[in-house]
């Protein structure tokens, strides 16, 4: 491989981006978080299984026709062997895809920024992360909802020791868009999702679950020792679940439970996560992002916003706009886009990442697949107690 050279702006990481064409949702969240914070050029892309619509989807975006390709593993050579080629690849293609394409880009000696959940195994998550490591390169996962202002203040709170001794963590993601059975009309996002064979092994669980899962992790600074889970699908037909009840064990005691679930009428995208201590609880949810709730034992909750009184270093750093003006679900994107950035300059030449730089990477990848692989686990073994 060429050595990576200075793009055009200098301080801009040139991206391309595997998937996200017409009709992808999360393709478009992608680049548009990217280049929120302009950090980042998009050039180039395989962004369709489908050649036309690949070509189709270059063009609405402006892409340069030589940099529009049909494959990943065209894309990944090419690029490589330019004097300008990408220095990291979004990969954000249905689950079965980004292990071959991940691995593609790697050996390629390109930095990877994949969706969740980061493979369908994880023994394919554990050959990620070593190839990255041999490599030296970064391997990063868009658990985007780590960005958010108020979640990193809620991490720093346990962590400062403010809710003393951990008791309890809850957390749940709750959604109502797949209550019918809407893959069988060919809504293309529920299909793939339902699909074992393009999702993996687990359905809600794997799609929302591993978000929630992440953010326990996150937000509590513990990993689970063990659970026992129950997987329901309740769309007749349905091949993969669409909800998970699960119970943690985490060290000295601690306690949890996570709901995921996509049959919930009346919830959207309800992503919650609550804390509580010896000393006092923590309370934050994705629909209200720019509050965070304290309760102090024995003293009234109060409401800590983005910004105003109370809110830290630790929220402000990660902030764009004042108090007031809502930040929300990509500016939180943007943040781990920009975080990957800075570990991409700096492995570029341009010194180390700033003091609190933190993004989701690969090994955090592999947690959430042995998640879903434990949860699967124990529901097959009527709700057997699994080690993580």
């Amino acid at each position: 491989m060429i050595e990576a050279q200075e793009s055009s702006t200098g301080r801009r990481v040139r991206l391309g981006m595997v998937g996200g064409g017409q009709g992808a949702f999360i393709g478009a969240v992608h680049r548009i978080a990217a280049r929120l914070d302009d950090r980042y050029e998009f050039v180039a892309g395989a962004l369709s299984s489908k050649a036309d619509r690949a070509l189709a989807s270059a063009a609405e975006l402006g892409l340069d026709p030589e940099r529009s390709y049909t494959n990943y593993q065209d894309m990944a050579q090419a690029e490589a062997d330019r004097v300008d080629g990408i220095e990291a690849a979004a990969i954000v293609t249905p689950n079965h895809v980004h292990y071959p394409a991940a691995k593609a880009f790697l050996e390629a000696g390109i930095h990877v920024i994949c969706d969740k959940p980061m493979t369908v195994t994880s023994e394919e998550g554990d050959q990620l992360v070593a190839l990255a490591k041999a490599r030296g390169l970064i391997l990063a996962v868009t658990y985007n909802y780590t960005g958010y202002p108020m979640v990193r203040q809620a991490r720093a709170m346990v962590a400062n020791g403010d809710l003393g001794r951990i008791r309890l963590v809850q957390v749940e993601y709750v959604q109502d868009w797949l209550s019918e059975d809407i893959e069988s009309t060919g809504q293309k996002q529920a299909a793939w999702r339902t699909d074992p064979a393009r999702s993996g092994a687990g359905g809600a669980i794997g799609d929302i679950g591993t978000h929630a899962y992440n953010m326990a992790c996150f937000v509590s600074g513990l990993e689970a020792e063990s659970l026992c889970a129950d997987l329901s699908s309740f769309v007749a037909g349905r091949r993969l679940d669409d909800n998970a009840q699960v119970m943690l064990r985490y060290p000295d005691g601690v306690r949890g439970m996570l709901w995921a679930s996509q049959v919930a009428p009346g919830n959207e995208n309800n992503l919650m996560v609550r804390i509580y201590g010896e000393k006092g609880g923590l309370s934050w949810r994705q629909e209200d992002p720019n509050c965070l709730t304290w309760a102090p034992l024995g003293e009234a909750p109060r409401q800590i916003t983005r910004g105003g009184p109370g809110s830290d270093g630790n929220a402000g750093r990660v902030t764009r706009i004042p108090a007031g003006h809502p930040e929300g679900y990509l500016e939180a994107f943007s943040t781990i886009y920009s975080e990957v950035a800075e570990a991409i300059l700096a492995a570029r030449g341009h010194g180390t990442a700033g003091q609190g730089v933190m993004f989701p990477t690969g090994e955090d990848g592999v947690k959430g697949v042995r998640f879903v692989e434990a949860v699967v686990e124990s529901n097959r073994a009527n709700s057997a107690w699994v080690d993580l």
